[in-house]
């Protein structure tokens, strides 16, 4: 599996599916879920009704629409509280039953945001470290994907994945 890391707008990626950093109602929000929804347009947002919300640490698929990604797999990331109360483990578990989502539909590939780091405080370097390492080890197990990009919003934040991806 190859990793890349870029600095972009994760709502130009042409990559079979994005994911996107939902809210549990999947009705879109602020920041990334935002973005994805405007650019998607209004019938992501009819789609999403269908799904009845999703709990933190898992994950849904939905039809790209306008975006050049064929696929949006929401995942709802956890509310940083200072590391106790299970974070790391549940934000794991949206990169992995993210990816799971994009095998079982075959994808080959799929572009992540830096999910949790934004409005839900997840301090940026902690997150990144447990979204490399949920990829690395997804990508030990049978899968259809042959490409994962994280899609950064600045530089700053591409130089911690890069610097953790070449540790």
């Amino acid at each position: 599996m190859q990793i890349e890391v870029v600095v972009d707008d994760i709502t130009r990626q042409r990559v079979d599916a994005i994911v996107n950093a939902a809210n549990r109602s999947l009705l879109g929000g602020g920041g990334v879920d935002g973005a994805i929804h405007r650019a998607a347009g209004p019938e992501l947002l009819d789609e999403c009704r269908t799904l009845g919300g999703c709990p933190t640490g898992e994950a849904r698929i939905t039809r790209g629409y306008a975006l050049p990604a064929r696929y949006v797999i929401h995942t709802v990331g956890p509310v940083w509280h200072g590391g106790g109360e299970n974070e790391p483990a549940l934000l794991s578990a949206c990169y992995r039953n993210s990816m799971l989502l994009a095998s079982e539909h075959e994808l080959t590939s799929l572009a992540f945001p830096a999910i949790s780091t934004g409005i839900f405080g997840y301090p940026l370097e902690a997150a990144a470290r447990t979204a490399i390492d949920s990829v690395r080890r997804f990508a030990d197990s049978p899968t259809t994907i042959e490409l994962v990009r994280f899609v950064c919003f600045d530089f700053d934040n591409r130089e911690i994945y890069e610097r953790l991806l070449a540790a």
